[in-house]
């Protein structure tokens, strides 16, 4: 019996010192996403209140290959969530989700109504960016394939480009300078 005791216990100290090691990537991740109540008109005010410059969605499901490479090599990056942080809030939506939710128009349904039918997310992750007023200013289906990529798109918006141009000859005209 004491040696099933003391394996055992080597057993939960290894465990538990690899959930250690793997917390603080797994924690970064979280902490790129902020909370809410599922009301996007109350966001928007609060994104009015603290000066940002919009709102970043991530659509996602939990499934998603894609939207789990995102979350472990770019969102829990430490200069990534603090630039987002700085001139975004940010929400993961669940597009499989029964969680009720308001959108920026006062529309009101589940996060999988208003994913499907309101913005017609079908594949995952949906990358969107919405301005002060409610109105999206940037769509982008599929993972960004570098940090580097994300955070040029949090740059055009911030720096008011998508006014004038659409991301990708943004991007292609950005990309040169800060390959990776």
């Amino acid at each position: 019996m004491t040696k099933w005791f003391k394996s055992s216990v080597r057993t939960l100290i290894l465990m538990s010192s690899l959930l250690v090691a793997l917390a603080p990537g797994y924690s970064q991740a979280a902490d790129f996403f902020d909370e809410t109540f599922g009301n996007l008109q109350d966001e928007l005010e609060t994104a009015k209140e603290e000066g940002k410059q919009g709102i970043f969605l991530f659509f996602q499901m939990s499934d998603c290959p894609f939207c789990h490479r995102m979350e472990t090599t770019i969102l829990n990056q430490p200069d990534v969530i603090k630039y987002y942080k700085k001139h975004f809030l940010a929400f993961s939506i669940d597009i499989e989700g029964s969680n009720e939710m308001t959108d920026f128009d006062g529309t009101t349904g589940t996060s999988q109504e208003l994913s499907e039918k309101k913005y017609r997310v079908r594949a995952t992750p949906v990358l969107m960016f919405v301005n002060l007023e409610g109105k999206r200013i940037l769509r982008y289906t599929g993972p960004t394939r570098t940090k580097q990529e994300f955070m040029l798109m949090g740059q055009f918006i911030v720096d008011g480009a998508y006014k004038t141009t659409k991301f990708t000859r943004y991007k292609r005209e950005h990309m040169k300078s800060i390959a990776p």
